[in-house]
């Protein structure tokens, strides 16, 4: 049975341009690595619940912001893992002076060293532009991008 995590894309409208609010993840296995790593904040339902509403709340968790509706279905896409995310973008406001409030979570640190470590899920936001974003984003959510491309130039046309 696959894994299902579900997640929230921020964007805003900035000087006419759309920008894209994307995560990149903290731990040992990231700290050299930016391109292609960078995602929007997801992750796992806990006890049945809905996925928007798992979105949202791994969104708070992640970063500390607070999502405001309206959301906007995006779809769900399956990563190399097998992970299927699904995903709901929402326009949203964020100042990069602000900073990120992370959650915390262990992980055993070096492998099978039996000591664990506390870090922080994520360790940096950026707004980025679309062409910015491809090069980032984890290529699997890819496709994330670019339908909130699609939904900005109908909202436009």
């Amino acid at each position: 049975m696959a894994i299902v995590a579900a997640g929230l894309l921020m964007y805003r409208k900035k000087n006419n341009k759309l920008e894209f609010f994307l995560v990149h993840p903290r731990g040992p296995f990231y700290v050299k690595k930016n391109e292609g790593v960078w995602s929007i904040p997801k992750g796992l339902p806990e006890n049945n619940e809905d996925l928007l509403q798992t979105g949202q709340r791994e969104f708070f968790e992640e970063t500390g912001i607070q999502p405001k509706a309206p959301f906007h279905p995006l779809g769900s896409v399956k990563q190399k893992s097998g992970k299927i995310v699904h995903a709901w973008a929402f326009e949203g406001e964020w100042d990069p002076v602000q900073g990120i409030v992370s959650n915390i979570f262990k992980i055993e640190w070096p492998p099978r060293s039996k000591k664990f470590i506390d870090i922080p899920e994520v360790d940096r936001a950026e707004w980025m532009t679309y062409d910015q974003a491809v090069k980032m984003i984890h290529p699997h959510q890819l496709p994330f991008l670019t339908k909130v491309k699609e939904l900005y130039k109908s909202d436009n046309s």
